[in-house]
């Protein structure tokens, strides 16, 4: 049975955090031990999964620490003890993390090993019956955020709408000091004892709705995961928008760029709407043009005004009358606004000297994206470097190299053109369709040659003879490849 309650505030205790860190990285409670024990799978897993999880485990001390933070099960005192020692005990129960009663440990919350990081958070939703103040686990759209943010070392760095304080904590290992904004007092102690948890005494937590605790100040790096559903409701804080269809995602990136310190980078989550296909990203960037900042739009989910209410009632399930309800309102509410398209996706913006870069559209899929910190700065770097050329064939006397792993594919078929496509291996895995040609020059660019050199190669590989065609088709490559972060100038 799982047993975890809701509601309670978790307690940053320095010793007492401290003290659980120890003893959870003792007995080895990290992402790559709870993989190989309830297999790939069982991050993305439910509450239902839990009595099949259980019976996989086998009978250790790590086990019992998976079958209490991960599942949220209750464990006989005396297992906890003899995994975490007396003191480990202790610390969950300082901590709020669980209850103690007599010879029973009965979690409160949920831990979640994530990289090198423990985040604690509230334990699997109970759909419609979450509490309002509910906090989220690391989720895929932190994942989603967490890929796209820049790592670089930075003076000052803000997380807004911190949830569990995921990005903040991430942000604390490569920032000076960490700023962390949220309506929510539970997520906020969250926060703080993610932070302690995690040996970091650099995150500074301040309450209040999205950027008015940070008025007049800015900051080299701004992350925000804030509530950005376009939704008729307001039941829990960390979904529900507020506002009318996307106003909170456009003053997001309107203030993202106004506290964003020169150099900076801000990675945000957003939704914007559209009456239809003809100008489905007419209003996201509309919102980036007026920030002041070269901006790259990675769009995750497209869906028509039926499809994006299903999407985000999907808790209603099982309970047919109350989802067609649901259904209705939603579908109604857009339907009034005009809405016949809702899209989700990131924007980041980086605030530099010199004229501001044409704004790049791409898409990304969040089960394939990985971490793309580098590739992102890699990104807009290219981009500056291509603006300040004089002539788009300038290129080809830059020195270029493969950033990241890629795969050269072609394919072919009987009676039909071949085709190829560049893929990248890493980071936004983005694919790139090109040509057989293309596909030798970027071969040929492997260890950082002139452009117009793997021209050249390419052209004595193929036996080309018309290199003024293929030294276009090398412009065109390299270029995209250059934009996205997969090719650098040297």
């Amino acid at each position: 049975m799982i047993s975890a309650a809701m509601g309670t505030h978790p307690n940053a205790d320095v010793r007492a955090a401290k003290d659980l860190g120890n003893a959870l990285r003792r007995v080895g409670y990290d992402e790559t031990a709870i993989t190989d024990l309830l297999g790939e799978d069982a991050y993305a897993s439910g509450p239902e999964e839990v009595p099949v999880h259980e019976r996989r485990l086998p009978d250790t001390h790590l086990a019992n620490v998976v079958r209490l933070l991960f599942l949220n099960l209750a464990v006989p005192r005396d297992a906890v003890a003899r995994a975490l020692g007396e003191r480990g005990v202790e610390a969950l129960a300082a901590t709020g993390l669980t209850h103690v009663d007599g010879d029973r440990v009965s979690p409160r919350s949920r831990m979640l090993p994530m990289g090198e990081l423990l985040l604690a958070a509230d334990s699997y939703s109970k759909g419609r019956n979450d509490p309002a103040d509910y906090v989220a686990a690391y989720t895929p759209t932190t994942h989603v955020c967490d890929s796209l943010t820049p790592r670089r070392r930075v003076q000052r760095a803000l997380d807004v709408g911190t949830g569990s304080g995921a990005h903040a904590v991430l942000a604390a290992g490569h920032a000076r000091s960490v700023v962390a904004t949220d309506v929510n007092e539970r997520a906020l102690a969250y926060t703080r004892l993610n932070a302690t948890l995690n040996g970091f005494d650099n995150v500074e937590c301040r309450a209040g709705s999205l950027f008015e605790p940070v008025e007049g100040e800015t900051f080299d790096l701004i992350t925000c995961n804030a509530p950005y559903v376009v939704s008729p409701e307001r039941r829990w804080t960390y979904r529900d928008a507020g506002g009318e269809a996307d106003e909170v995602s456009e003053h997001v990136v309107r203030e993202c760029a106004r506290h964003l310190a020169d150099g900076g980078f801000a990675t945000m989550l957003v939704s914007w709407v559209a009456r239809g296909e003809d100008d489905a990203d007419d209003r996201v960037l509309g919102w980036v043009e007026q920030t002041g900042c070269d901006a790259w739009i990675l769009v995750d989910s497209e869906a028509d005004a039926l499809d994006h209410a299903a999407m985000w009632n999907t808790h209603l399930d099982d309970e047919p009358s109350a989802y067609a309800r649901a259904l209705g309102e939603w579908v109604g509410y857009l339907d009034r606004l005009g809405v016949g398209k809702v899209t989700d996706g990131a924007v980041v913006l980086h605030r530099r000297e010199g004229k501001i870069l044409p704004i790049r559209v791409d898409t990304i899929d969040e089960e394939t994206l990985e971490d793309a910190a580098e590739q992102v700065e890699r990104a807009f770097a290219a981009r500056a470097r291509l603006a300040a050329l004089k002539r788009q064939t300038d290129l080809l006397d830059e020195r270029l190299s493969l950033a990241s792993a890629v795969r050269l594919e072609q394919e072919l078929e009987p009676g039909r053109r071949p085709t190829a496509a560049v893929v990248l291996a890493e980071g936004t895995n983005s694919v790139v369709e090109t040509t057989l040609e293309g596909l030798e020059v970027v071969a040929a660019l492997d260890g950082g040659v002139r452009l117009r050199d793997a021209v050249k190669i390419a052209a004595r590989r193929l036996d080309a003879s018309d290199t003024a065609a293929l030294e276009r088709r090398a412009l065109t490559i390299a270029r995209e490849l250059l934009e996205l972060g997969a090719l650098e100038i040297r």
